[in-house]
C-alpha cells in the first residue's frame, strides 16, 4: 500500500468480523490517517471513547426521525440549483452536485446563520468539496501528493470555508442564545465541571469535516445515478413513475417507509457498484487471529467495498447494473457478501438516513425538470480518489416533457 505492507481482506466474512464482531481490536488504519486532513478531534479522534462521544453529538441531527424535518429545505436548496441551469449548455454535473449537497448540509446542521453569510459559504463550500473528491489517497499521484503537499486548490478552498466559518462561530461564542443545531452542540460541548472541550478553531475543523463528508460522497453517488439515468431511457422511466407515485414532496413519508421501491433498489446498486468509500483501512491494536492468520500489533488490514460487492458468489454477472437484483437480495451477510456502501458496525456512518432522504429527493427533483445526456460517443471513466466518482462528467439538461 504506497510502500507500506498490509493485509488485504476481500473474505466478506472476515470483512465483516473486522469491522463488526472483533471491531474493538482494530483502529484506524494508514489510510484513515492520510484521510484526517481537515480534522484531529470529535468525530476524527484517535481515542475511541471521544469518537464515541461525537458520534453521540451528531446524532440528533441526523437520525432517521430527524431527517424529515429536512425534506422542505433539501428540495427548495435542489429546486433553486436545478432551475438556474439552462437547457442545451453543459454542465459539469459533479460541480452542480457539490453545490446542492453542500448548501443542503449547511442549512441543516448549521442553521440559523445570516443569509449573506450562508450564501458565501454556499460558494466556497461548493470548491472546496470538489477540490476534496479529487484528492488522490493511493498511488503514484498520492505519493506525489505527500511529497509536494495539498494542491494550492485545495488548501486555498480550505482556508477560504474555515476563515468565514470561524467568524460565525466567534460571532456565536459572544451571543450563545441566538443559534441552533450541530454547530451550538459543538460550541456548548464542556465537561462535568462546565469547561469547554474544543476550542474555536477545533469547532470550525470539525465543522468543516462534517460538510465536506456529508457532500463529497452525496455528490459522487448522484453522479453515478444520474449517468446511469442518462444511458437506460427504460430504467429512467421506471425511476421517475417510482418517484411520481410516491408522493415524494415536502410532506412526504421518510425514506425508510418506501425501501422496497424501485428507486430505493436502483440507488442501491449504484451505491454497490460505486460506493464512495470505496476502500477502508484498519490497524491492529493487538495481535489477532484472523482467518488462519496470525496478525501482529500494528498491522494495516485493508478492505474494499468496491471489490466485495462484485462479488460472484453473491451477485451474478456482478459488473451487470440491474436494479431488479434487490427483489431477491437482502444487504447483510446472508449468503457470504457484505454490502457496506455506508460502512457497518460501531465505526459506520452516522449520516446514513440523512443520505438516502437527500438522495432520493435530488433524484427527484432534477429528474422532474430536466433530462440530462452524454456528449455522443464519450467515455465516462472511474476516478478511485478520495471518492469513487466519475473522472469527468458532463451533461447537457433537456426540458423534459410533460
Amino acid at each position: 500500500m504506497d510502500g507500506i505492507d498490509a493485509v488485504f481482506v476481500n473474505d466478506p466474512l472476515l470483512a465483516r468480523s473486522i469491522l463488526v464482531k472483533d471491531s474493538k481490536n482494530y483502529g484506524r488504519g494508514e489510510l484513515f490517517q492520510k484521510g484526517r486532513n481537515f480534522s484531529r478531534v470529535g468525530m476524527l479522534a484517535e481515542d475511541e471513547a471521544v469518537h464515541r462521544h461525537y458520534r453521540r453529538l451528531a446524532n440528533p441531527y441526523l437520525r432517521a426521525t430527524k431527517v424529515d424535518e429536512y425534506l422542505p429545505t433539501m428540495r427548495g436548496i435542489a429546486e433553486k440549483v436545478v432551475s438556474s441551469w439552462r437547457a442545451g449548455q453543459p454542465i459539469n454535473i459533479q460541480v452542480e452536485m457539490c453545490r446542492i449537497a453542500g448548501s443542503i448540509a449547511l442549512a441543516a446542521l448549521f442553521p440559523g446563520l445570516p443569509s449573506e453569510t450562508t450564501a458565501a459559504l454556499d460558494e466556497r463550500l461548493a470548491v472546496l468539496n470538489w477540490a476534496t473528491i479529487k484528492r488522490p489517497l493511493y498511488g503514484k499521484a498520492a505519493i506525489r501528493a505527500r511529497v509536494q503537499g495539498p494542491s494550492r486548490e485545495l488548501v486555498r478552498a480550505r482556508e477560504d470555508v474555515r476563515a468565514l466559518l470561524l467568524t460565525c462561530i466567534k460571532d456565536q461564542l459572544n451571543s450563545p442564545d441566538s443559534h441552533t443545531g450541530y454547530l451550538s452542540a459543538l460550541l456548548s460541548d464542556a465537561d462535568g465541571k462546565g469547561n469547554r472541550l474544543l476550542t474555536a478553531d477545533e469547532v470550525c475543523d470539525e465543522a468543516v469535516m462534517m460538510l465536506t463528508a456529508g457532500t463529497v460522497t452525496t455528490a459522487s453517488v448522484m453522479s453515478w445515478a444520474l449517468y446511469k439515468l442518462s444511458e437506460d431511457p427504460s430504467m429512467e422511466e421506471r425511476v421517475i413513475a417510482d418517484l411520481a407515485t410516491s408522493g415524494n414532496d415536502s410532506a412526504a413519508p421518510g425514506i425508510e417507509r418506501r425501501e422496497h421501491s424501485y428507486t430505493i433498489r436502483f440507488l442501491m446498486e449504484v451505491l454497490r457498484l460505486y460506493p464512495p468509500v470505496w476502500i477502508s483501512c484498519r490497524m491492529t491494536r493487538s495481535p489477532v487471529t484472523l482467518g488462519d492468520e496470525s496478525l501482529p500489533e500494528g498491522a494495516n488490514v485493508v478492505i474494499s467495498s468496491y471489490l466485495l460487492h462484485r462479488n460472484p458468489d453473491r451477485y451474478p454477472e456482478p459488473n451487470r447494473f440491474d436494479p431488479d437484483r434487490w427483489l431477491s437480495l437482502r444487504p447483510g451477510i446472508a449468503e457470504g457478501a457484505l454490502y457496506i456502501p455506508f460502512g457497518t458496525g460501531p465505526k459506520g456512518c452516522v449520516g446514513e438516513p440523512f443520505a438516502w432522504q437527500e438522495l432520493d429527493v435530488l433524484l427527484d427533483t432534477v429528474t422532474r425538470a430536466w433530462k440530462l445526456s452524454t456528449e455522443p460517443g464519450s467515455q465516462v471513466r472511474t476516478a478511485a480518489e478520495t471518492t469513487l466518482h466519475p473522472r469527468q462528467l458532463l451533461m447537457t439538461p433537456r426540458p423534459r416533457s410533460h
